[in-house]
């Protein structure tokens, strides 16, 4: 018979069980995540653009210590969430956009739109599309001013700089056939076209999300629901003589990849289930092609992962599990 004496039982509050899994272990994985499509920014724009990357990230980390430092509140760079959105914002900007005015994206990014309401999870848009809105608000021309591909970029003035259309603006001008005949659909998938640092390499972001999703840091619902409703409307609704190949040029054009994959996801600014996430990327595909086809910028990401971001809160409210033993009348109560 067992002597329950001589047992040693702990007596502790809730939680039970805990995981190694923190802030911090998810904001490195998402950096290593990101890693592969800084190489093939490198390999095609040269050593610039880790450097716009690593001065936007400086500026990220320096602002959010300064900003916890002046409001006397616990410190929380080391959580790496300031590193992400330092990356991230660098991935959204032009390989041309001057150091100095990253480091204003960086402010609205951190201060803006992440610490005034109270820091990491409780900011409820993207801290680096706001930072990347604020900079194409603020300077349109330096933003829309896209490198060349294959063409490596000065290190430091580059008014003389080489520079070309990226996919997404020969589409917006109905020349289908100079889009194909600048790009091919291999140039999209590998990253040899024009575009922001980040986005342009559709191999190198999947490999990446397929990391974060073997690593349980993201649900694939998001992304599937945001890149698939893209590829049907499109597909539908085609623009080009071959539905399918534009079908695929908008699926591999544009920061689709790198929104679905890397900023749709985002914990604080998406909802919570499963179903919600695919409404939610559902919403986002419908508004990416609705500012594509009918509005005067040639993307659509950003401002509609930052419109979807704000309807968050109403998902979350209406999609949400039944409660176990309450039936939904109950729950509707």
């Amino acid at each position: 018979m067992t002597d329950y004496k001589n047992l040693k039982l702990i007596a502790t509050s809730s939680p039970h069980i805990r995981e190694k899994t923190n802030t911090t272990t998810i904001m490195r994985d998402v950096c290593i995540a990101l890693l592969p499509a800084l190489a093939i920014a490198v390999w095609n724009w040269g050593v610039r653009p880790l450097i716009l990357t690593v001065v936007s990230v400086v500026a990220c980390v320096g602002f959010e210590w300064l900003y916890r430092k002046a409001m006397k509140k616990t410190n929380t760079v080391g959580d790496m969430s300031a590193v992400v959105t330092g990356i991230l914002l660098a991935f959204v900007c032009p390989v041309y956009l001057p150091y100095w005015m990253i480091v204003v994206g960086a402010f609205f990014a951190i201060v803006v739109a992440k610490q005034l309401y109270g820091g990491i999870g409780k900011n409820f848009v993207n801290p680096a599309l706001i930072g990347r809105a604020a900079l194409l608000g603020c300077y349109a021309s330096a933003m829309t001013t896209w490198a060349a591909p294959m063409v490596k970029a000065p290190l430091g003035s580059t008014v003389d700089a080489a520079t070309a259309a990226t996919p997404m603006a020969i589409m917006k001008s109905g020349d289908f056939a100079a889009l194909t005949s600048t790009y091919s659909l291999a140039d999209m998938f590998i990253g040899r076209i024009g575009g922001s640092i980040g986005e342009v390499s559709a191999v190198m972001l999947l490999l990446g999300g397929a990391y974060l999703v073997a690593r349980k840091v993201i649900n694939w619902h998001t992304p599937a629901a945001y890149i698939l409703t893209v590829a049907v409307v499109t597909f539908i609704f085609p623009k080009g003589n071959d539905p399918l190949q534009w079908m695929l040029y908008n699926v591999l054009g544009g920061g689709l990849m790198l929104g679905a994959i890397f900023m749709a996801t985002d914990y604080a600014t998406s909802p919570v289930t499963k179903k919600g996430q695919l409404i939610f990327g559902l919403g986002c595909g419908l508004l990416t092609v609705m500012i594509r086809y009918f509005g005067s910028y040639p993307e659509g990401v950003c401002y509609s992962i930052l419109v979807m971001n704000c309807t968050t809160w109403l998902i979350d409210k209406y999609v949400k599990p039944q409660r176990f033993g309450v039936s939904k009348k109950e729950a509707a109560k």
